[in-house]
């Protein structure tokens, strides 16, 4: 017998740095920031420690000091988890595969309550340290990776190609930086809520060409905790919930940026993740009322947008400028701000960008509501979209 699955709960840090730097003395500990979070989220969800039966972590950054993180956050928590208790995490899919696998746990029966959660220090990382690990996961460690490509360089790649192949110009990439933004002024979880200016982000320094400082994310940590249920253990408690309707998931067959020729700015995984989500939920593209995609740089939105068929080949940064994309736009995308203005602590990129659809999909999102969303679609990506998870919300009226 299956369950339906609802989000009871949640709570979560605004995004921003939390660490002074690493080494340094009289910092919060990783357990006292993801502590009160969880006990909010819980709280929200009306229920206590003792009724969650699953708790998957997103796996942390190697800067953790602590070994065994999940374990003993659980026994800090009062958990005695019997479905599942796990630290799990593949790059930028870690926050929806922690969502992926709680929502499997409750639909298959063998619990009524868990948590998708975890913390991200990312700011405690030494650059030497980060910078060695990021040229390793950037392709083949015997092939790519010893000519020392950053991930940033694979989406600084997929934008030289796309500018090229569209006429467009890093002027209508800024575009999506502009619109990011505007969407995250209003987010109180947001890490960067002031308004930029064309200029600005032209001028800034370029980071991999001809991705500019604002159109890659910054260094940034989180804290959040989601609460699933049973469906109907939530229905019967009266307010408006999300539901969740659909799930899709696709590998390309590619690793990052592959050794074999094809089409980088394609993403096929993507598109295929979102067709199955779409037909699982019972939805076409046009019934969906607003997108959170996993995006780290400007370009990867436009990439995304077009790749799921949102909008036509070369039409994604055309739709932030002319506000199609934007706040009070038709397609809304990332209205939390997305990676670019929200944040982007890597592990929990994809938990932040659920709990937007979970507050959008029951009309709590305040000044950036989505005036009568009911499906959210959420996106999350691993490598140059090589792997993609998609989820459908819907808000369900009492």
């Amino acid at each position: 017998m299956t369950h339906g699955v609802a989000i009871a709960g949640w709570s979560a840090l605004r995004v921003g740095k939390y660490m002074p730097g690493p080494g340094a003395r009289g910092v919060v500990p990783e357990t006292d920031r993801l502590f009160p979070v969880v006990r909010d989220a819980l709280a929200m969800a009306g229920i206590g420690p003792d009724q969650v039966g699953a708790a998957l972590f997103a796996s942390n950054p190697p800067s953790t000091e602590q070994l065994g993180f999940a374990v003993q956050m659980a026994s800090r928590l009062g958990l005695k988890c019997r479905a599942m208790l796990a630290e799990v995490g593949i790059m930028g899919l870690t926050g929806g595969l922690a969502f992926d696998m709680a929502a499997d746990a409750i639909r298959l029966g063998r619990c009524d309550y868990a948590l998708a959660l975890g913390l991200c220090y990312q700011s405690n990382e030494r650059v030497p340290v980060a910078m060695e690990r990021g040229n390793r996961v950037v392709g083949d460690v015997d092939f790519q990776s010893i000519y020392g490509l950053t991930p940033i360089s694979w989406y600084g790649l997929d934008a030289a190609r796309y500018l090229h192949e569209t006429g467009q110009t890093p002027a209508d990439l800024a575009a999506i930086v502009l619109k990011s933004r505007a969407f995250a002024a209003d987010n109180p979880l947001a890490q960067f809520r002031t308004a930029l200016t064309l200029d600005e982000i032209l001028s800034a320094d370029r980071i991999v060409d001809p991705l500019g400082r604002h159109d890659v994310p910054a260094q940034a940590d989180g804290a959040i905790c989601i609460v699933l249920a049973r469906e109907d253990l939530v229905a019967k408690k009266g307010p408006c919930y999300a539901r969740l309707t659909g799930r899709g998931y696709a590998h390309d067959g590619h690793f990052q940026m592959g050794d074999r020729a094809h089409d980088i700015t394609a993403f096929p995984a993507a598109r295929q993740a979102v067709d199955d989500c779409l037909a699982e939920a019972g939805c076409k593209l046009d019934g969906v009322d607003l997108f959170e995609l996993y995006a780290p740089c400007s370009i990867t939105e436009a990439l995304v947008t077009e790749a799921i068929g949102l909008f036509l080949k070369g039409e994604g940064c055309r739709a932030a400028r002319d506000g199609t994309s934007g706040p009070g736009g038709p397609r809304p995308v990332n209205t939390s701000g997305g990676c670019l203005a929200r944040g982007h602590p890597p592990s929990l990129t994809g938990l932040y960008g659920l709990l937007e659809c979970a507050e959008q999909v029951t009309g709590r999102a305040g000044v950036r509501q989505v005036v009568g969303a009911r499906r959210a679609l959420h996106t999350c990506e691993g490598g140059n979209y090589n792997l993609a998870l998609a989820h459908m919300l819907e808000g369900i009226a009492p």
